[in-house]
């Protein structure tokens, strides 16, 4: 069984991450979706709450499985037993930001093989920092996320 760790900080997870799954459960068997722990991003979703919105995404497929990883993706593959590390790339920016983690993390773990999935052409601007912008100014923001994500951002909001 082949399987993938495709890990971000998913704050929120967004219809450019959810497209990238999809291209992992065309490729592989599983796809693991770690939520990191980054410690140099100020996050508006707790690292639950992040996981608890992609789990909802996921409900209904069983070869998803999201875990919270508060250490380095290497550590992550080599317990999962995969060599294979997705990233989805927008741009020539992540290019080149992958490119040099990349090579960071080959030194790490000599078997890592990371796989990189350009975006789809209508999802290259989508980010989570436009969805964490669309909700502190109060515009719409339904079309940047799945839908499970955006009813449970609504609950939240609604109940803040």
């Amino acid at each position: 069984m082949k399987k993938c760790v495709f890990a971000g900080t998913f704050d929120p997870f967004t219809a450019g991450h959810a497209d990238t799954v999809e291209k992992c459960l065309a490729l592989f068997d599983e796809a693991i979706v770690a939520v990191a722990e980054n410690r140099r991003k100020a996050c508006l979703f707790e690292a639950r709450e992040r996981a608890e919105m992609i789990a909802a995404v996921y409900a209904n497929e069983p070869r998803v499985h999201v875990v919270i990883w508060d250490g380095a993706i290497v550590d992550l593959l080599q317990r999962e037993n995969t060599p294979f590390y997705v990233r989805g790339i927008r741009s020539a920016a992540d290019l080149e930001y992958e490119n040099a983690d990349f090579y960071a993390s080959r030194d790490l773990y000599e078997g890592l093989i990371e796989l990189y999935i350009p975006s789809e052409r209508d999802l290259t601007y989508v980010s989570s920092t436009l969805v964490k912008n669309c909700i502190a100014f109060g515009k719409p923001f339904r079309n940047y996320v799945p839908k499970a994500v955006f009813e449970y951002i609504e609950r939240k909001m609604n109940h803040v």
